[in-house]
């Protein structure tokens, strides 16, 4: 690995004006000035073992300096803005966002309310159910809504008037998903569980829209809800992923709504609410306006009734609004993101460099043993072959010298084809493989000459055959611990590669107050 550029201290950093400085720049790599502050951290995750004092240091900056390559690397070929990366980031700053828009005391009261909830509502903590359902994209069109609507309401009137017909019958013809499945609260939405628990056993709904389209459900199970101590936790993860609709949320949005200057428009939202639809300002939330127009996207999206609509429209603005204020007013939660990003980053161009190895690599795979053999070598000899265990000595001799004539890969075959016959099948017994001393009490005997064996009951006679080796004769034999060393090999060569191609420097005196100011 290549050493570090070090620049000339006075000139790239100005040494005086630097220790001056709360958080001086400690190093630069191609021109983006690094800060004491990040390099601690970065240390305190990554402290190398096994070593001490400078090393210690000087460590930490040679991986510091790898990572930050390796992630420049990662943003010159785009892999942050790929889509799966992208969707893993906003899934880690909504879970993580969560923590600073709610308290745990708030969490654990609400899950609490909402299993009184559930036991009230229902006997039980899930139902089974299938469905007679018609997909309705956003997009669905006036009359494609009007004949989904036609259509339940005709299956509806069929069920009403012929009671001994089979619900799954119309399930199969009509329905565009004909799975039955066990829900529970929070695991849908929340106008398909409202509707669901109301239902007995047996028993099935009038046609009602979802934000997925319309449909009948058919309840047809129930399982007894678990003690909530059980389920707390998987409470709570769940009603993290309901923004808009849960109480809780709205018990900490009226706290945000001071800080953000939340000021409603009573004439704009008295006009929505009666007409459905206004051009005028719903609310201010520190001087910006959210209008009639910004609530109708918002409305397309989630279907339900306008009143419902408006508040959840509401608490997901001031949600919004905050959240997308935390990395300004949260230092630790702006880090953690920061680290997250750079973990997925590094993983991503890591698997795409050099970790991209597999079983169909074998060329390579076997050039790179060829070269590295002696690394592989034992750290004492091995007996590479068979114990053969028989019934007969003669028998179990004339097998021995029969095998020798093979490939060891045929030689169980052979003894099962040539000597264990139908007339005799227990003849022999063949036991094949790389032994080391202790593997195996005939081997130590008869090979290494330790120890002692009982011959076997029923094979009273043994006999070995093979040879002893200082290392696997193949890459086969060692495939998992070749792949990671052929990665790593991979990883070296692009780092070096990395290295030769970048502009590093270090302010060595501020490096000596690192952990230390």
């Amino acid at each position: 690995m290549k050493k570090i550029l070090v620049g000339t201290l006075t000139c790239l950093f100005g040494a005086i004006a630097g220790h001056a400085q709360q958080d001086p720049v400690l190093m630069r790599i191609n021109g983006q000035d690094i800060t004491r502050s990040e390099f601690e951290r970065f240390c305190h995750r990554n402290k190398p073992s096994g070593i001490a004092g400078k090393e210690t240091l000087k460590r930490c900056a040679d991986l510091f300096v790898d990572m930050k390559l390796k992630l420049s690397a990662a943003q010159k070929a785009g892999l942050d803005t790929v889509s799966d990366f992208r969707t893993e980031m906003e899934n880690y700053h909504r879970a993580l966002s969560r923590s600073y828009l709610t308290d745990s005391a708030t969490d654990e009261a609400y899950a609490k309310k909402l299993y009184d909830q559930m036991k009230t509502r229902s006997a039980a903590g899930e139902v089974k159910v299938m469905r007679i359902f018609r997909y309705l994209p956003q997009t669905a069109l006036p009359h494609h809504l009007r004949e989904a609507q036609i259509l339940m309401y005709s299956l509806y009137h069929v069920l009403e008037t012929h009671p001994d017909i089979d619900f799954r019958t119309l399930v199969n013809k009509y329905s565009d998903d004909k799975k039955e499945f066990w829900m529970g609260w929070l695991q849908t939405s929340q106008e398909f569980e409202e509707v669901a628990f109301s239902l007995k056993d047996g028993e099935y709904s009038k046609p009602f829209f979802t934000p997925k389209g319309i449909q009948i459900i058919k309840v047809t199970g129930r399982r007894e809800i678990p003690p909530f101590e059980q389920i707390r936790g998987e409470l709570i993860h769940k009603l993290s992923r309901r923004p808009g609709t849960d109480k809780e949320i709205e018990l900490w949005v009226n706290k945000l709504k001071s800080t953000c200057q939340y000021t409603p428009d009573k004439a704009g939202m008295e006009e929505l609410l009666a007409s459905g639809r206004t051009s005028r300002t719903l609310f201010t939330l520190d001087g910006k306006s959210f209008t009639g127009k910004d609530f109708e996207r918002f409305a397309d999206a989630h279907p339900m009734g306008i009143k419902r609509q408006l508040n959840a429209f509401v608490v997901k603005s001031i949600l919004d609004y905050e959240n997308n204020r935390l990395e300004q007013k949260y230092p630790d939660f702006r880090l953690a993101l920061q680290q997250r990003r750079d973990d997925l980053l590094l993983a991503a161009i890591i698997r795409r460099e050099s970790r991209q190895v597999s079983l169909s690599d074998s060329v390579a795979l076997k050039a790179f043993f060829k070269e590295h053999r002696t690394d592989y070598n034992w750290d004492s000899p091995r007996y590479r072959g068979a114990v053969l265990h028989g019934t007969h000595k003669k028998t179990l001799k004339s097998a021995r010298k029969f095998l020798k004539k093979l490939p060891e890969e045929e030689w169980k075959d052979a003894i099962r084809l040539t000597f264990n016959t139908p007339a005799s099948p227990a003849t022999i017994r063949i036991e094949q493989g790389t032994f080391a001393e202790g593997d195996n009490v005939f081997v130590d005997k008869l090979v290494f000459k330790k120890g002692d064996f009982e011959p076997l009951k029923s094979y009273p006679f043994t006999v070995v055959l093979g040879e002893k080796k200082k290392g696997p004769e193949s890459y086969h034999e060692i495939i998992p611990q070749l792949i990671r060393d052929y990665q790593n090999h991979l990883d070296a060569l692009w780092t070096e590669r990395l290295r030769a191609s970048a502009k590093v420097e270090i302010n060595q005196e501020v490096l000596k107050t690192v952990n230390n100011h």
